[in-house]
């Protein structure tokens, strides 16, 4: 019947009819222009990355040394697998190394392509040797290089996504403008390069763009083949450049579905989607060795529970009391299955799924309390606070946050509007013209409105998630400047008669993003190219001459013990082996992290000696700016969370005041004096760090 039906609404479809030529110049120009327009637009701000690092760090006068110390914490660690693939003999025995890793971490060999997402490493390899780039360019320029480039099709996706919304490339152009000014909130680009988002969520903005266009009810077939493919691509490949993918697409399938909830026509093309997610997370469970994370995922629990609810479903006529209960009850069995079937999941399949990260929430919810070290100090990251103040201020100044918020509330208002109109079984046209007023009745419009109300609510929570949540910030903001259905809506609600509403419209559409960008042309070019201009100098000594001294003196069999990072640092710079690194995703490597910091507590030699030599450590660095840290926050010392950790310190009320008989380990091994003199031996040291010979033979001296 479905099949008959859908025949007849096409046999009765008027044809139509072939457009002026005179307008379909106008449509040519006008994709072309935009098109140029976002092209040029992230070249341009990949070149302005170029430029600024190279005038940031100096890079093409340091020597390699110096270069790669510029790469910190755990970005070493993936730039080291990346010169480990150059040096291999062939590209199957560079990823069976890698997959196969006992050189990196004392005592414990690791999968570093499964555990660390290499995928972007052993891409960036391939391409390098097989397009004989190393005839032309050094690797770390190509490295760089190929980040830089996909930053420049980031800030291309938000231009084609805004675009495809608001109907002109000028909300485009704001876009990348608003992206660029804010981009300390935007990016973390400029501190880190090699990170895993900075890979991976150009390839999410991609399907961002190509999920708005594929939402669009006036899509031709072509466009949305198009736009289906691109998706599916981009899924997949977000989800095989970072371990955390699958939660943000999570967010998103929850944004489909509460779309699938309140509009009904869009339904199959919802569940086309959710197809691509359960494509996406077995293919990735088979070339990802098995990453028992995605089966226990909440993305596949929720995906399949939708289908499972969609298969129960009931032909029930819209508008219905029956109708309305219906949704109420798929709702909540949705919640239902999705929770059951992932508890099941997590039964049945053995899976390492980040347990840390749910021990992390419960302290920084306030539902549970501990004195572990790792909590305490993952509480301490900044990055893990809630936004501070400044990072408004910075969104104000721009002009951003209040448009974003007026664009927002408008949308908002403007959806429930169409939502309880839909509850009430109200007949609404199916095309919505300009006149109508009625943005909040655009599917795309709907998913993009809950989608950032979702981000922007975990980025009121931990600052670091800013980074997801602003670009769409920016984007939706330029999108409803520059759209005339928006002020269209406005115009409706205030009842507007002195003048035509629908001109008004379109001279607001122009006029305002017009005047914004002169704003901020006026207020910020000049403060962009004056960072351009301005020489900077990364400039460590004692880090260069400490990765020095371990070249050239240090055995190649050495393991050192350290700070994570430092031990990063290391690794890529000497290619020794070490006791830790900075990554946060493996339960043993924290454990091991912890343990090394040992060296910062009130421990006596020998509980320092024992724990070091189950390493294997041959060698100690203890740094100088950990030892004697003045920390912003108070408690968030690392010396500090480990006497609270060892109970050397008040931790709460109640606790009783307990001290240690013994020292600070790094004061007291500089001294020189017995029982430190027994176990260790001081063969380096500069302004910041002092390294240690760990002895295999204990002389007790007096």
């Amino acid at each position: 019947n479905k099949e008959s039906a859908k025949e007849e609404k096409i046999s009765d479809t008027p044809i139509p009819e072939k457009a002026p030529k005179h307008v379909l110049f106008q449509r040519f120009a006008k994709i072309f222009i935009g098109c140029l327009a976002a092209v040029t637009s992230g070249m341009m701000y990949a070149l302005y990355l170029s430029a600024y690092h190279e005038r940031k760090f100096w890079f093409s006068n340091r020597q390699e040394l110096e270069r790669e110390i510029t790469f910190q914490g755990d970005s070493a660690i993936y730039y080291s697998y990346y010169k480990d693939m150059l040096k291999a003999p062939s590209f199957e025995r560079g990823v069976y190394e890698l997959t196969h890793n006992n050189k990196t971490v004392s005592l414990k060999t690791i999968n570093a392509v499964q555990q660390m997402s290499l995928y972007p490493e052993l891409i960036a390899s391939v391409l390098y040797q097989a397009t004989g780039s190393n005839e032309i360019i050094e690797p770390v320029y190509f490295y760089i290089g190929i980040v830089f480039g996909l930053q420049g099709i980031y800030v291309t996706a938000l231009f084609v996504t805004s675009w495809l919304m608001s109907g002109t490339w000028l909300a485009g152009m704001l876009t990348v403008a608003w992206f660029i000014i804010n981009r300390v909130d935007t990016t973390r680009i400029e501190y880190s390069i090699p990170l895993r988002e900075n890979w991976a969520l150009p390839y999410f903005a991609c399907q961002i763009a190509a999920l708005t266009g594929y939402l669009k009810s006036n899509l031709n077939t072509y466009g949305e083949r198009f736009c289906y493919l691109l998706m599916s691509a981009s899924t997949y490949t977000f989800m095989m450049m970072w371990e955390y993918s699958h939660y943000l697409l999570f967010l998103q399938a929850i944004s489909l579905f509460l779309l699938d909830s309140f509009s009904l026509e869009q339904s199959d093309k919802v569940h086309e989607v959710y197809k691509i997610y359960i494509f996406s997370l077995f293919l990735g469970y088979l070339l990802q060795f098995e990453n028992s994370a995605l089966l226990v995922s909440p993305l596949l629990s929720l995906v399949v529970a939708l289908m499972l609810a969609k298969c129960l479903q009931l032909n029930v006529k819209k508008g219905t009391f029956i109708a309305k209960i219906m949704k109420v009850i798929n709702f909540y069995l949705v919640c239902i299955l999705t929770v059951t079937l992932n508890i099941i999941m997590k039964m049945f399949v053995p899976h390492k799924e980040n347990g840390h990260m749910l021990k992390f929430l419960e302290v920084k919810f306030g539902l549970n309390m501990t004195k572990n070290f790792t909590m305490n100090w993952l509480l301490c990251q900044e990055s893990l606070q809630a936004p501070s103040q400044d990072f408004f201020l910075r969104l104000t100044q721009s002009s951003l946050l209040p448009f974003y918020i007026l664009v927002l509330i408008i949308c908002f208002l403007s959806m429930m509007q169409v939502i309880f109109r839909r509850i009430n079984g109200k007949s609404l046209k199916e095309t919505i013209t300009l006149e109508d007023g009625r943005i909040g009745g655009r599917p795309e419009i709907i998913y993009h409105v809950i989608h950032t109300i979702l981000l922007g609510s975990l980025a009121m929570v931990i600052e670091g998630l800013k980074y997801l949540w602003t670009p769409y910030v920016c984007m939706l903001a330029a999108f409803g400047v520059c759209s005339p259905e928006l002020w269209m809506t406005l115009f409706k609600w205030l009842r507007l008669r002195t003048v035509h509403p629908v001109l008004l419209a379109l001279i607001l559409s122009m006029a305002v993003p017009t005047i914004i960008g002169l704003s901020l042309w006026k207020e910020f070019f000049p403060r962009l190219m004056t960072e351009l201009m301005e020489l900077q100098e990364f400039y460590d000594p004692d880090t260069v001459e400490l990765m020095t001294w371990i070249k050239r003196q240090a055995p190649v069999a050495a393991v050192f013990a350290g700070s994570p990072q430092l031990m990063g640092a290391i690794k890529l710079c000497t290619g020794w082996m070490v006791t830790s690194l900075p990554l946060y995703n493996d339960d043993d490597l924290l454990k091991r992290n912890e343990n090394i910091y040992q060296i910062y507590s009130k421990r006596s030699a020998e509980d320092i000696y024992k724990i070091l030599t189950s390493y294997k450590a041959n060698y100690l660095i203890v740094e100088d700016a950990i030892c004697n840290e003045v920390g912003t926050m108070r408690g968030c010392r690392v010396k500090d969370l480990l006497d609270i950790a060892n109970g050397h310190v008040v931790c709460e009320e109640g606790d009783k005041l307990t001290y240690s008989k013994y020292g600070r380990f790094c004061h007291e091994v500089k001294i020189n004096y017995s029982p430190y003199v027994n176990y260790f031996t001081r063969v380096y040291w500069n302004r910041s760090y002092f390294v240690y010979k760990i002895n295999t033979v204990i002389s007790f001296q007096s």
